[in-house]
């Protein structure tokens, strides 16, 4: 693994370093100082050298520590290129905190052939296949048919995905030895229609939107939940839930302009969620409530910046 991260240090050095992204949580919700703080940052670069183009990224702590290795969180590279009409590529995704295994995955495809493949694997103490798949494309008279064989070596399964694709209307069959489902999706004018069945269960969606109000229903054997979501006026939208167990919650949503908003979620007797939106800066509040007491708060404030 000391080789994947000495490339990684290698590609930071070149062309292209994304827009760092700066979260700050209370950990725990502990709000006492500056140990109740949990700041992390995400960032990611691009390069290319040759005909390969690269990409890389980690997340990192950045609370105050003499110790640096326990910093990063997530470390991962990639790299892509074109062998002979095939669009291949490699990624490494390595856990900051075990940096002894990483997770792999290799892809290959082939636009002319309309076919794509697929390898994940593990490295540390050995390269472990963990599954390979297949990804076949056909155009039949103006409908999108895929074919998507796929095996698990971790647990020995195989499946296979065919899909169909046309208009407003596409089918997914998942079918393996043990268990078959279907899902069915179709539109029609402003209403969405979804419908997935297998042996052990069957449930529907419906999403449809008239003017300023919005209804969504899913039904199964054993849940029926209904959201109806109301645009009152420009600024302001409310939306209720309430399904078969009696659980009720509301949704408020209040525009305030130039991409800002504020959004409360109250589930009574359960929590308090809150999420202001302010340009660049998004903070989330979750409470719990105890009837009309609210039993400990966690904070996390989030915004994109630029050094």
């Amino acid at each position: 693994m000391k080789l994947s991260i000495a490339c990684l240090a290698l590609a930071s050095t070149c062309v292209y370093a994304g827009r760092p992204q700066l979260s700050i949580s209370l950990r725990d919700g502990n709000f006492d100082g500056v140990e109740g703080l949990d700041p992390t940052l995400n960032w990611e670069g691009s390069s290319s050298s040759g005909d390969v183009d690269l990409s890389y990224g980690i997340e990192s702590s950045v609370r105050p520590t003499s110790d640096i290795a326990s910093l990063p969180r997530n470390i991962w590279g990639k790299a892509a290129t074109n062998v002979g009409g095939w669009g291949v590529s490699a990624r490494a995704d390595i856990d900051g905190q075990d940096r002894s295994n990483a997770d792999l995955s290799f892809d290959a495809d082939n636009e002319d052939a309309d076919l794509s493949l697929r390898l994940t694997a593990s490295a540390g103490g050995g390269f472990n296949v963990r599954g390979v798949e297949a990804t076949k494309g056909l155009d039949m008279d103006g409908a999108r048919v895929t074919i998507n064989p796929r095996y698990n070596m971790e647990t020995e399964e195989a499946d296979v995905v065919l899909g169909y694709d046309k208009g407003d209307t596409s089918v997914r069959l998942t079918a393996s030895q043990d268990n078959q489902e279907v899902n069915v999706k179709h539109a029609i004018d402003n209403t969405k229609i979804e419908l997935t069945a297998s042996a052990d269960n069957q449930e529907v969606k419906i999403d449809h939107t008239m003017d300023r109000t919005n209804i969504k229903l899913t039904a199964s054997a054993d849940n029926q939940e209904v959201t109806i979501s109301q645009q009152l006026d420009d600024q302001n939208r409310v939306a209720p839930t309430i399904n078969n167990r009696g659980d009720i919650s509301v949704e408020w949503e209040r525009s305030l302009g130039d991409d800002s908003s504020l959004t409360a979620t109250l589930r009574p007797n359960e929590s308090l969620n809150v999420e202001w939106r302010d340009n660049d800066w998004t903070a989330n509040v979750e409470m719990g409530l105890d009837g009309a007491n609210v039993d400990g708060a966690n904070v996390h404030i989030k915004r994109d910046i630029t050094f």
